[in-house]
């Protein structure tokens, strides 16, 4: 492994660096192809390079919407040797939320696969900021014709012939490399400027203390758009000198399978993912790999002996988030009494617990987790022209994070609720504004009020309380069926409920709490689109 100075952390720098010292180490295990450390620059200069053919160059800002795949490092990575900013978007994404992430990053291209290419043509009108599209996949034609505003290429044509190194020293450390939509959880969704130093810390800080080692395999099947994928598995194989092994997606059956295919020494769980694994029938397959480290995100503390001991693996675990990746981390020498926690500051930042009224709390007081970053480059730059909103998050120089939680007599952070109106649904952050907003549109409906409600397999499902307007009729199923039309399939509620009037405090605050109690109370008896047998596509 290699660290580097303030100014050599970009891309460019990193990937030239690489492709020097290991050009023949494997990067990446796609399926059945391995590719080098020496092919991933070369690629990337060709992405590079045939963007900057096509007009696109520093500080021009595109849009990302693929599945995992090679390409997206291609792409995402070629975006960066040139300065352009890349903007990933779920791709779960369509309709006004799709349109929202386009039109609030500015971005003047779009890449996204041909599988989406109709959520595409319906919001295309909407965004005519938007002036050229790349369509992975399909049978190598897009489905989408050019129009008087954007022309619509292969994404093929962007692998030019030339495979020269764009000029490095074009982008500094502190300048945007990404911008990463947030959940959106006290309004819509943010965009994050991440600079390119912040990969970098995030990696560095992931191998020193978990101890990847060069020949490690970081196996994820989590999406590359969010941040864990990109992050804590990416730029720590990455700083590590050592290889990742991307699966499209996770699958509870084939996960052993990819597991010993790809020889993986790490992986990482989200949310629910943890417990499906655990519950997986047991078998010698389960030991027959090479692994020796799982990041959990939660650590399962109620199974946290069992699980490494079943596995073979040390459980490690982070608390962080997109502004700020791994602000805590729970490491290999941490004691197993601190089993539940997410480890502690290694350096990086400070933290302090703060009450309601804005007074420091000791040990085992919970209150609003506070952030004060210690070294340049390793958080983001701010929100994307939202100048109120990041003043907002800031009280002189400490990061509000918008989680409660406390620390222990030992600095260990342990983690209880978000302050902030999220829902989380199997590693997905929804934001209940955004689902509020979305059913507000329907013709018949006054009011909505989304919650969390708590899921068998750990985390949240989503409930709406619905306020029709007089004299309007809709079904539960009518509910779901426009929230699968508008909204990320993940957002789409599970539990549905009718009601005359949403509780409100004398000045029309909504109490929320009253909704959370009521639906606790009467759990078995809500209506339930899972019980109904009624399944939302992705």
């Amino acid at each position: 492994m290699q660290d580097y100075e303030l100014e050599d952390r970009t891309m460019g720098r990193i990937l030239a660096d690489k492709a020097q010292r290991i050009p023949d180490r494997t990067f990446l295990i796609w399926q059945d192809r391995r590719y080098t450390y020496a092919e991933l620059e070369t690629i990337t200069n060709r992405y590079a390079n045939g963007f900057i053919a096509h007009g696109i160059g520093y500080g021009d800002h595109v849009a990302v919407m693929l599945p995992n795949c090679p390409e997206f490092f291609w792409v995402v990575w070629g975006l960066s040797k040139i300065g352009a900013v890349a903007v990933p978007i779920n791709t779960a994404a369509k309709g006004e939320l799709m349109r929202y992430f386009l039109d609030k990053s500015d971005s003047v291209c779009f890449v996204v696969d041909e599988e989406w290419s109709e959520r595409v043509a319906a919001i295309r009108s909407e965004v005519p900021q938007i002036r050229q599209y790349f369509i992975h996949g399909g049978n190598g034609v897009p489905s989408l014709p050019d129009n008087a505003e954007s022309t619509v290429h292969a994404l093929s044509e962007l692998e030019s012939d030339d495979a020269s190194q764009p000029p490095l020293d074009r982008v500094a450390y502190d300048d945007t490399q990404l911008i990463m939509f947030t959940s959106g959880t006290t309004g819509p969704s943010k965009g994050v400027q991440c600079p390119h130093s912040q990969g970098h810390a995030v990696g560095r800080a992931l191998t020193v203390d978990f101890g990847y080692r060069e020949d490690d395999v970081l196996y994820t099947c989590l999406p590359l758009f969010h941040g864990n994928a990109a992050y804590y598995s990416c730029y720590a194989a990455l700083w590590a000198d050592a290889a990742i092994a991307l699966a499209p997606r996770f699958s509870a059956t084939r996960f052993w399978d990819d597991i010993r295919r790809t020889g993986a020494t790490q992986f990482n769980t989200l949310g629910a993912m943890t417990n499906i694994i655990w519950k997986l029938p047991p078998g010698p397959h389960e030991r027959e790999t090479k692994l020796r480290l799982c990041m959990a995100v939660p650590v399962p503390k109620e199974i946290y002996s069992e699980f490494q001991e079943r596995f073979g693996v040390v459980l490690t675990s982070v608390f962080a988030m997109t502004e700020n990746f791994a602000m805590t981390r729970f490491t290999p020498s941490d004691p197993a009494e601190k089993a539940g926690s997410a480890g502690k500051p290694r350096g990086e930042c400070e933290l302090r617990i703060v009450a309601d009224d804005g007074t420091d709390l000791p040990a085992g007081g919970v209150g609003e987790i506070y952030m004060l970053p210690l070294k340049p480059g390793s958080m983001m730059k701010g929100y994307y022209r939202m100048p109120k909103e990041t003043a907002r998050e800031f009280d002189n120089g400490w990061f509000k994070t918008g989680d409660r939680g406390y620390l222990d007599e030992d600095g260990y952070l342990f983690f209880m609720d978000r302050k902030k109106e999220a829902i989380r649904r199997r590693g997905e952050n929804i934001s209940a504004y955004e689902v509020e907003l979305i059913l507000c549109r329907h013709p018949a409906i006054h009011e909505v009020a989304a919650i969390p409600v708590a899921s068998e397999l750990s985390e949240d499902d989503v409930m709406v309380y619905v306020v029709l307007k007089p004299g309007e009729s809709m079904t539960h199923a009518d509910v779901v069926h426009f929230s699968a039309e508008h909204m990320s399939y993940f957002m789409v509620p599970r539990f549905v409920e009718f009601i005359d009037k949403l509780p409100k405090t004398a000045s029309e605050k909504l109490e929320k709490y009253k909704l959370k109690l009521d639906a606790d109370a009467r759990r078995a008896q809500l209506w339930d689109r899972e019980r109904e047998g009624i399944e939302v596509r992705r």
